[in-house]
């Protein structure tokens, strides 16, 4: 069975494969490696497998990760499992996952343990831990990169093929870059950060690790959506990926800014990835990157490491024993920043993000390379704080300025140092990188992770909203093949898919409609039930038009998703459904109907 996400899945739908087995071959694959410092805790292999076979025994409707192992950086909560942020003395038992473990394994995923990280998620190097550091699969010399170490191992290594890091200045890409797979970081917000050791709350997110971008889009589709938990969360409209755009224009940093440290192998790389770029029909436009380099210095440089130091700073005063000394000498340097000291960079960094604005403006995206070189341990032993800050200059300032970032594969040197490039593009903008991202990485015809494994075709993508487009969930009597579907397609409205809703809605029958109709309510967080509904585009002419002639108690409002995705929807007045029938438990309007039971 191939290795990916996609293929996993497609395997355990057919009853090719078993998910108890297939959870069974990740903990083999781990006593294979041998590598004591990867995970910090694992998962007791039985209480997994039986975690399996309860989702096969649910089936995979729901469930886009049906039966996939992964593992999850160990400042992330999973529930009955210690969470250390790689310092035992700090450590803790979460009785709760943290929301976007929670939301994983609602998908149909099996957590199967805790990885390793650079101490307090404070490193892009992974080798700043007392649990020591994960051997790269490349190259047991060369640093796996941090400070998601153990996660971007364990996918490369083929242990799972799906891992949860974090990412705050890099540690969701600089690790992808060093271990020849993808690095997703999300737009700040899309993935709530609840039940997280925060770095810099402010600038943290979950980030994925995956053998392919699609892979990776999947876990995000999974995990995205607000939370009330986290003040941090937000929403962004529902898009799926698409083909790739014609006409591309790529900003890429000029000559002059291009920065290797005489790493010529980073520089080749890099070289590489422009000419793939170029072979797929995109232009390159070169741009300034001093307001991004500026911003960079901010980041430990400015009052920032200061937030880093309210999160955890207090405990490293009062364990200095308990805290590597490297991370201890960054982290209380946080205790120095003024007030003042916080505002003047806060101005300077508005006066940045305007110039960085100005810049990308006439491109779609900036791509740059992932780490400007790679270094061996023995090297970051020597200077642990310098070449660890070098790893950062093209992943510092991201969060700084509010971007989604995609890291993907570009070569693997001679010597089989892998390296890559990553894109980036302003907030929300996730699935325009990740619909490069996949074209890109195809085209290099690199091995997926340290397996040697060809990567398989890209596989055909759902049909997806255009440029302009609106989609809408339609819930009862729009549906196909039911009365009032001719008004979407007689606005020329296009099906994309059928999906369900989130767990947080209850459908009624509501009485004394014709054609008869549902009502679909909004309530209280997990206290409803997931309702099928159908998703259609519309032009933004065409919905404004279908909006103005929906009649009362129904309206049109925002709908999230099972899989985390805001998209325009069918909604229902409170006061209408009061002596309703409640049809939640049917799963949906067309279900209802098939049980031959009354509308109303």
């Amino acid at each position: 069975m191939a290795e990916t996400v996609v293929d996993i899945v497609t395997a355990h739908r057919s009853g090719r494969a078993d998910p108890a087995e297939t959870v069974a071959r990740a903990y083999a694959r781990a006593r294979a490696y041998d590598d004591p410092a990867l995970f910090i805790t694992l998962r007791d292999e039985a209480e997994a497998i039986a975690e399996a076979r309860a989702v096969a025994s649910q089936g995979p409707a729901g469930k886009p990760l049906y039966g996939v192992p992964i593992a999850v950086k160990d400042n992330i909560d999973v529930a009955g499992l210690p969470t250390t942020a790689a310092c035992p003395g700090f450590a803790y038992m979460p009785t709760r996952d943290a929301t976007a473990v929670a939301r994983l394994r609602a998908a149909g995923a099996i957590v199967i343990g805790k990885t390793n990280l650079d101490q307090f998620a404070t490193g892009l190097v992974g080798v700043r831990s007392p649990y020591g550091t994960p051997r790269n699969p490349h190259d047991p010399a060369l640093v796996p990169g941090g400070s998601s170490s153990g996660s971007a191992v364990a996918v490369a290594a083929g242990i799972v093929p799906l891992a949860l890091g974090t990412d705050t200045a890099g540690s969701g890409r600089v690790p992808a870059g060093l271990n020849n797979i993808v690095g997703l970081k999300p737009s700040l917000g899309l993935v709530p950060a609840t039940g997280v050791v925060p770095a810099c709350r402010s600038l943290d997110t979950i980030s994925v690790f995956a053998l392919t971008t699609d892979d990776a889009h999947l876990a995000l589709a999974a995990m995205a959506g607000p939370d009330p938990a986290d003040a941090f969360t937000r929403s962004f409209p529902a898009v799926a990926l698409g083909p790739l755009a014609t006409g591309l224009r790529i900003g890429v940093p000029r000559h002059a800014d291009r920065i290797f440290f005489g790493d010529g192998r980073a520089e080749t790389a890099f070289l590489r990835a422009l000419e793939i770029a170029t072979e797929l029909g995109a232009t390159l436009v070169d741009l300034d990157m001093t307001p991004f380099y500026a911003t960079a210095r901010l980041l430990y440089e400015g009052p920032w490491v200061a937030e880093r130091f309210a999160a955890v700073g207090e405990f490293m005063a009062t364990h200095p024993d308990d805290v590597h000394p490297v991370t201890s000498e960054i982290v209380l340097g946080g205790s120095r920043p003024t007030a003042v000291d916080a505002f003047q960079a806060f101005y300077k960094l508005q006066e940045l993000r305007v110039r960085a604005r100005e810049t990308l403006a006439h491109v779609d995206l900036l791509m740059v390379p992932t780490a400007p070189a790679a270094y061996t341990v023995a090297e970051l032993e020597a200077e642990p704080i310098l070449f660890n800050s070098r790893l950062g200059t093209y992943t510092n300032f991201v969060n700084l300025l509010d971007m989604a970032g995609l890291a993907v594969p570009a070569t693997i040197a001679a010597d089989g140092t892998p390296f890559g490039v990553t894109l980036l593009a302003p907030a929300g903008r996730d699935a325009a990188l990740a619909s490069l991202g996949r074209v890109l990485h195809a085209k290099t015809g690199l091995p997926l992770g340290a397996l040697g494994v060809p990567q398989p075709d890209l596989p055909p993508l759902a049909p997806a909203p255009r440029e302009g487009e609106v989609v809408l969930a339609a819930v009862g009597a729009h549906l196909t093949g039911l009365p009032l579907n001719h008004e979407l397609t007689g606005l020329g409205g296009r099906y994309l898919e059928t999906t369900r809703t989130a767990a947080d809605y209850r459908l009624f029958a509501l009485p004394g409609t014709t054609p008869p109709k549902p009502g679909l309510l909004r309530v209280a967080a997990g206290s409803g039930g997931p309702i099928e509904v159908e998703l259609w585009a519309l032009s933004a002419e065409s919905f404004g038009r279908f909006v103005a002639a929906v009649p009362s108690p129904l309206s049109i409002g925002n709908a999230t998703l099972a899989d985390g995705r805001v998209v325009k929807c069918f909604l229902v007045e409170a006061e209408a459904v009061a002596g309703a029938r409640d049809i939640t438990a049917s799963g949906g309007w067309r279900a209802f109907l098939a049980k031959g039971a009354a509308p109303a």
